[in-house]
């Protein structure tokens, strides 16, 4: 069977992107990896994430993760010759993407609506902080401002304080919706020969991976509080500890999970039967007993007993790990790319769990300017 590496599935699709940061990278390397070639334009000091850090063979982490496989043209935009090959590029793609401040682009000589009249079948997807139909358009948007901005932050942290989602979750979700708009406009372009002209907003994108605490605090009348690890809504799931110090997370999802937690788990039937425990909105009414119950079981237990009981009892638990025990997780698959002269492990992209095809590399600024340009009078 052929893994997706092996796929190619967007092979001959050619990708236009005036992109920097992490929002619009992710998009056009998940299209990378499916196989379209992917031209990043990049004003002559470079899309500013080369420089966040020098992590990775002295290149950025951020860059190294998300522009393996792209090919890297220099522009300067405020020179007319550029503008022109800029315009040239783009009416020789299939899609543009980009997530440039609001009005830049028409500032370059882009008219959007002009190009997809002339060219039907044209797909384009325009990121911005805030959505074309709303009031804060033209405001600039970083990840941590959504968060904030959002109410994200207020449900995330502990029980003191608001917290930052420790990854660039805004960021992370408007490129993958952003990469779903442009496979579901390649599916309408296939059946209609009409393309598709998509603004991606990243308030719009956390607003919706935030519809569950949206909905209980619209229609419930109460949002969720901050609770740190553990689940505002469902009891027992929260962090424990063993009698040798070890942190875990327990997760129990359902009656018969949390039957057989008592009997199993921790031996204590009378706890389950306790109608302090009766359900689960009761244990939530009644946390504060049912940790300290559970807590004081686990503390007599040193982890390694407790993970063959949990086991036996079939209910889900997991270590609350340093993210240095990532790599060496046995469940942790890595693909290769190349940095300089350097070969980087990344994780793996969930369901490309072949063999890879080619090992990509991370393009140096510019290194594509003088190929990509000459292709134009060809």
């Amino acid at each position: 069977m052929n893994s997706l590496h092996s796929l190619n599935s967007l092979q001959g699709l050619k990708v236009i992107s005036l992109e920097q940061a992490v929002a619009a990278p992710l998009c056009t390397q998940r299209l990378v990896q499916a196989g379209a070639q992917v031209i990043k334009i990049e004003r002559p000091q470079g899309d500013f994430a080369r420089y966040y850090d020098t992590a990775v063979a002295g290149q950025s982490a951020y860059f190294v993760w998300l522009n393996a496989g792209k090919k890297s043209v220099v522009l300067d935009l405020s020179i007319n010759q550029d503008k022109q090959s800029l315009l040239q590029l783009i009416n020789k793609s299939d899609v543009l993407v980009q997530n440039l401040k609001p009005g830049s682009l028409a500032g370059l000589g882009v008219d959007l609506d002009l190009l997809h009249t002339q060219r039907p079948e044209f797909i384009s997807v325009s990121i911005s902080g805030f959505s074309p139909d709303g009031p804060g358009y033209k405001r600039k948007a970083y990840d941590l401002l959504m968060q904030a901005e959002s109410g994200l932050a207020q449900i995330t942290g502990s029980a003191q304080e608001p917290g930052r989602v420790g990854v660039s979750v805004v960021d992370i979700a408007t490129g993958q919706f952003a990469y779903e708009a442009i496979l579901q406009a390649l599916l309408q372009r296939s059946a209609s020969s009409t393309g598709a002209k998509v603004d991606i907003s990243m308030f719009d994108a956390v607003a919706h991976w935030l519809a569950v605490p949206y909905l209980l605090d619209r229609y419930g009348g109460t949002a969720p509080k901050r609770v740190g690890l553990a689940h505002p809504g469902i009891c027992p799931y929260g962090v424990f500890t063993s009698a040798d110090g070890v942190s875990f997370i327990l997760s129990i999802q359902n009656e018969r999970e949390w039957q057989r937690l008592c009997k199993v788990g921790i031996e204590n039937s009378e706890l389950a039967a306790d109608a302090r425990c009766s359900d689960n909105p009761t244990r939530v009414a009644n946390r504060v007993f049912v940790d300290a119950t559970v807590q004081y079981a686990f503390a007599q237990l040193d982890y390694r007993s407790i993970s063959q009981r949990l086991d036996l009892a079939d209910v889900a638990f997991a270590p609350v790990n340093e993210i240095s025990a990532l790599k060496e997780h046995p469940d942790f698959h890595t693909e290769t790319v190349r940095v300089g002269d350097q070969d980087v492990q990344l994780p793996r992209l969930p369901g490309f769990n072949g063999e890879q095809s080619a090992v990509a590399k991370v393009p140096t600024l510019g290194e594509h300017t003088e190929e990509v340009l000459k292709s134009l009078s060809q």
